[in-house]
């Protein structure tokens, strides 16, 4: 490396670190430098004299120091600077004129005259054919919407990228046409398969929109959704209560006869408890009836638990209650719900049928349970009066049958 190329090199470290704005996330420094290398690299792969390739290193030094002004014509004002720097250190006029044609050859659309200018423009863009081309075409693009040049979103500047590749750029030196630009394609490749796979995840999405659209159009209201939750639930409810009342009524005349049986009952052989007797009979006699009510009021009604084909095709079966289809195959049973289930009106119908089922079956529920606790009461009611009435009865007797005493 010539003493005028680490000069330059010097020089325009201090420019960009004194000079350029922080947000040239991309044309900085560190850009120059890739640039440079890659030049050195095509360099040293062909033959180019020594005059020339000092010329490409000086113009890929200064090709970018224009950003310090902006990026409005930054080429021209690049040409400028190194112009002023060469012209300080007593470079030949020529050779001048050639490193500021080099920097202007730089510019995007500007097509190469000859082997410098090729160079130059390749360099420029090996980031094209780098592993490191998506994160610093990244660092490009936030740079460009920190200075207000482009809002591109990252799908369009996606698609910037891949027109760029395809349509735009091109590698002009034989040395990078067969070394970079394989490379080049295959993150051409990654830049199409990402595209591709955002155009199926938005076709995904499309798509899911559509069905839940059309699923709301056809679904139900929310309304008659809520309908049939609530009173669904309300009669699951209701019935665990009516259960739960029957076991309890169950539980508690169990109990009353156990201790009748253990206790009562076994000392009503003795005469003085034959009073005892009818009062016994009748608190046992009513306990059983209210347990009898209890299990009736719990006991389910199944029924036959088969349905017929006929009756799936004519709409005569409710396949929502089990007593319908417990008997039946698994097979069957989903036949018959596919057979229906498209016919949004039947299963209404059986929804409904189900929900007013329940209902009769929550009225004999609660009819018995009403039966079973008059049944209940009056058993008490009868069992504490006829105690009563027993016991008074006896002391009666007792009384009667006592000796009178004359004074």
């Amino acid at each position: 490396m010539s003493l005028l190329i680490k000069k330059a090199e010097n020089y325009i470290f201090e420019l960009f670190k004194n000079e350029l704005p922080k947000t040239y996330l991309y044309h900085n420094f560190l850009h120059t430098r890739r640039v440079v290398e890659s030049a050195q690299e095509i360099i040293e792969n062909i033959e180019i004299s020594k005059e020339n390739t000092e010329i490409i290193l000086l113009a890929a030094w200064f090709h970018d120091a224009g950003y310090i002004k902006g990026f409005e014509s930054h080429e021209i004002i690049s040409a400028e600077i190194a112009e002023k720097f060469l012209t300080k250190y007593n470079l030949e006029e020529q050779k001048i004129i050639a490193v500021k044609d080099c920097i202007l050859a730089t510019e995007i659309n500007h097509k190469p005259q000859n082997i410098v200018e090729e160079i130059i423009k390749d360099a420029d863009s090996s980031h094209f054919a780098k592993d490191y081309f998506k994160e610093v075409s990244e660092l490009l693009h936030q740079e460009m919407i920190l200075h207000s040049i482009s809002t591109y979103s990252i799908k369009e500047w996606r698609a910037e990228n891949i027109k760029m590749f395809s349509e735009q750029h091109q590698y002009y030196t034989r040395y990078a046409v067969e070394n970079w630009t394989p490379k080049k394609n295959e993150n051409l490749l990654n830049l199409l398969k990402r595209q591709n796979k955002n155009k199926k995840k938005q076709q995904r999405e499309i798509t899911k929109a559509k069905l839940k659209a059309k699923y709301k159009e056809e679904s139900p209201e929310r309304g008659i959704q809520t309908l049939f939750r609530v009173t669904l639930r309300n009669h699951i409810k209701l019935s665990d209560i009516a259960d739960t009342k029957a076991n309890i009524l169950l539980s508690v005349n169990a109990i009353i006869i156990s201790l009748a049986l253990a206790n009562l009952i076994p000392k009503l052989d003795a005469v003085s408890n034959r009073h005892l007797m009818i009062p016994s009979l009748i608190l046992v006699l009513f306990s059983v009836a209210s347990i009898i009510l209890s299990i009736m009021s719990t006991q389910p009604n199944v029924t036959g638990g088969e349905f017929t084909k006929e009756q799936v095709k004519n709409r005569k079966v409710n396949l929502l209650f089990f007593g319908n289809f417990y008997k039946m195959k698994y097979e069957e049973y989903q036949w018959a719900i596919n057979e229906i289930i498209d016919d949004k009106s039947y299963v209404y119908k059986m929804l409904t049928k189900d929900l007013y089922l329940l209902g009769l079956v929550l009225k004999r529920k609660y009819a018995l349970l009403k039966i079973t606790y008059i049944v209940f009461t009056i058993g008490i009611i009868l069992s504490v009066i006829a105690f009563i009435v027993a016991f008074a009865d006896m002391d009666l007797v007792e009384k009667v049958s006592d000796p009178i005493i004359l004074k």
